[in-house]
């Protein structure tokens, strides 16, 4: 029995469905109940708000989820082996527990999930910035989320709160910040994770504002970030002569000198820019 219910700890749970992780899948299993259970209270009051969860494994955090209060929990896993496992706390929890097996970036969690609705997973190390980013830039906004509390590599997790003029300022950081307050919440050492990965971990928690911060389309906001930051060392008007062939004339209508390095630019030029290209279409 477990410290926070009376589910068997994930190491008996391991042994027993030989779930032994496997690298193909970005899988680092956290076995500690007690700090998976830290993770759902950084997500905030859960009671009466639905939980959709990306590559919950074993079900450490899924079971911190559902014993903080989450209304339901959907859980999206793509490795069938962990599905036994993940049917036990299903049965442990009726009724407040859905587990699909499959690709969480094809996926619409609208389809299983009625609002409040949070966003919380140790998401797995190969497809979590490409989500971070989907979450980030929908069309509409506000999104389907109120927040995300997400585990990613702590080198990622600084990228998505570093300010300009540092190495980790870039496109995560611009997109998140746009429309999100967010920090770090939380850090974490190799050594809590079977196996122990390379690297720190960081859980980063990102509120949903209820309007972006400056107005500009998203698309083409990724399109100019993903453009400035992709050869980061280059003067902008070189970065980003593919997006326009006016675009020198852009960047100084917005106030941006030509010459200048993205991470040189804020925010606000950032969402300026965006706005000036789109006029021009």
């Amino acid at each position: 029995m477990s410290g926070i219910d009376d589910l068997p700890p994930l190491r008996a749970v391991i042994a027993r469905h030989d779930l032994a992780p496997k690298k193909s899948l970005g899988q680092n299993f956290l076995l500690d109940l007690n700090l998976t259970a830290r993770i759902a209270r950084l997500a905030g009051d859960l009671a009466g708000a639905d939980v959709l969860e990306i590559g919950p494994g074993p079900g450490g955090l899924t079971r911190g989820l559902l014993a903080s209060g989450a209304r339901r929990v959907l859980a999206i896993e793509k490795d069938p082996r962990c599905l036994p496992a993940l049917a036990e706390i299903a049965a442990a929890y009726p009724g407040r527990l859905q587990v699909i097996e499959g690709d969480a970036l094809a996926v619409d969690p609208l389809e299983y999930l009625q609002a409040p609705i949070k966003v919380a997973a140790n998401l797995p190390y190969n497809v979590g910035t490409e989500l971070l980013v989907r979450w980030l830039t929908p069309q509409v906004w506000p999104p389907f989320w109120d927040s995300l509390t997400l585990m990613f590599q702590r080198e990622v997790a600084e990228r998505i709160v570093a300010q300009p003029g540092g190495k980790a300022y870039g496109r995560l950081a611009l997109l998140a910040q746009w429309r999100s307050d967010a920090k770090i919440v939380m850090n974490l050492p190799p050594e809590v994770f079977t196996p122990p990965p390379k690297v720190h971990s960081a859980v980063v928690h990102l509120t949903a504002l209820p309007a972006p911060r400056y107005a500009a389309d998203p698309a083409v906001l990724n399109m100019v970030v993903a453009a400035a930051f992709n050869q980061r060392r280059k003067m902008l008007r070189s970065a980003l002569k593919s997006i326009s062939p006016a675009i020198e004339d852009h960047l100084r209508a917005v106030g941006i000198a030509p010459t200048e390095r993205a991470e040189q630019v804020g925010l606000e030029a950032f969402c300026a820019l965006a706005r000036s290209l789109k006029a021009a279409r």
